[in-house]
């Protein structure tokens, strides 16, 4: 696609960058660690969604219940309420179906990322992560459900 910018020059952007620009997809961003939340939000932001944050598990509920993101980045470890309740309170939800969800965790263990996945995580990143990864993991995730949607 092609958008014109004053003084007239045209400018290829990319699918990801136009679907933003007409409808940005909300991410909500849960961690208890105050850089990975900030660099999380920051990198969704610039890619181009419309993102919340919380620092725990009551915060989360509390901003799903306000409006339920598109998709939530969830760690596993948190204070109150931890990321695998706060996974299967969304999977019990049925207004919340559409709601995506990818689990971040500093525990790499196969058993944890099937556990995650077996309540209903969408993905699973480990920390650390690249930032490229993220977006990419982000951005499938959504294709999908709009793939979905669709069908």
């Amino acid at each position: 696609m092609w958008v014109f910018v004053w003084p007239i020059r045209a400018r290829r952007i990319s699918a990801p960058a136009v679907i933003a620009m007409s409808n940005p997809q909300s991410v909500l961003i849960v961690d208890d660690e105050p850089n990975i939340l900030l660099s999380l939000e920051f990198l969704m932001r610039k890619t181009g969604y419309e993102v919340r944050t919380a620092k725990d598990g009551e915060e989360a509920l509390a901003e799903i219940l306000q409006a339920a993101p598109d998709l939530v980045l969830l760690d596993v470890m948190m204070p109150k309420i931890d990321g695998f309740s706060i996974c299967r309170q969304i999977r019990a939800n049925p207004e919340w179906n559409d709601v995506r969800i990818i689990m971040l965790t500093a525990r790499g263990r196969d058993v944890e990322r099937e556990k995650g996945l077996a309540l209903g995580a969408d993905d699973y990143i480990t920390k650390p992560f690249s930032t490229k990864d993220a977006i990419a993991r982000v951005e499938a995730v959504l294709a999908r459900a709009r793939k979905t949607e669709r069908q």
